[in-house]
């Protein structure tokens, strides 16, 4: 199958423009790999959520995806999705988690990526969600469900508003689709190193490797690899073969755990600290 793929190259971010670029070449001058770290907005509440942004960064992540919960999260895993029930019943929206970003952006440059789902961005729609994104100081969105093949107008408005668009790549991904998640990304291409939902494991999956060698051939873009990744180990052995690395589950298992608990942010600043350390080979 042959697609055709409208492009917006008066649109497109600058490479280095946005927070995320800026960052991606920071870290290739220095020659270090980026620690990218996954929250769910909202949980255990939105007054949390920039106490938890900030442990993380001072434990060594360098770019947050803001999760935005939504009620049928069908590429997470248990552990992600008990965090979307426990935000939603806490009244987290995305208005709302837009309002977080604000008081974040307030005391912090660290890059923003929203984390979510169509169904929330159509309710809320597409032109007003990338002004009032890039207004709180978002820098780009991941939508998880969003096909690359129908992607044109979503990316034109977040590209107008100088927002990053990343886009996911599987180990099922074909060549043609490769392609095109190359042609729509902006920042950094997110890959997903296993097939089915997010999840902590006990090994890096043998499909990252060949998934980034594929993306590398289409795309000079920075890579960051996502999907089971948890331990220092991990870190280490995905930071030999790609820009960045995600980290999701483990952080939202230690807000589970500890919600409530006024150890909360220093246990999460704990975690990624260590999991820095791994990354860095220390």
């Amino acid at each position: 199958m042959t697609y055709t793929v409208k492009t917006f190259p008066n649109s497109m971010p600058s490479s280095t423009g946005t927070r995320i670029g800026q960052l991606f070449s920071r870290l290739r001058e220095e020659g270090r790999k980026g620690f990218v770290g996954y929250i769910t907005a909202g949980d255990p509440s939105l007054e949390a959520t920039p106490g938890l942004v900030a442990a993380l960064e001072r434990g060594g992540v360098d770019l947050i995806e803001l999760g935005v919960p939504f009620s049928d999260p069908i590429a997470d895993g248990p552990v992600i999705q008990r965090a979307c029930e426990r935000a939603l019943r806490a009244g987290t929206s995305l208005r709302r988690v837009l309002e977080a970003a604000r008081r974040i952006r307030a005391v912090s440059e660290v890059p923003l990526l929203l984390f979510t789902y169509m169904n929330p961005v159509l309710r809320y729609g597409i032109e007003a969600l990338a002004r009032d994104a890039a207004a709180a100081g978002i820098d780009g969105l991941l939508l998880t469900d969003l096909s690359v093949e129908e992607a044109g107008a979503y990316v034109a408005a977040m590209h107008a508003h100088g927002l990053d668009t990343v886009f996911l790549a599987a180990p099922t991904s074909t060549e043609a689709r490769l392609r095109l998640v190359a042609r729509y990304s902006s920042g950094f291409v997110y890959l997903v190193s296993r097939a089915g939902v997010t999840g902590e494991r006990n090994s890096v999956s043998g499909s990252a490797g060949p998934l980034v060698q594929a993306m590398r051939a289409v795309t000079g873009l920075p890579l960051a690899v996502g999907f089971g990744i948890s331990r220092p180990e991990h870190m280490a052995e995905v930071g030999k073969m790609a820009d960045a690395v995600v980290v999701g589950s483990a952080f939202v298992r230690v807000i589970e755990e500890n919600a409530g608990n006024a150890a909360l942010e220093s246990r999460l600043e704990t975690l990624a600290r260590e999991l820095r350390q791994g990354l860095d080979g220390k």
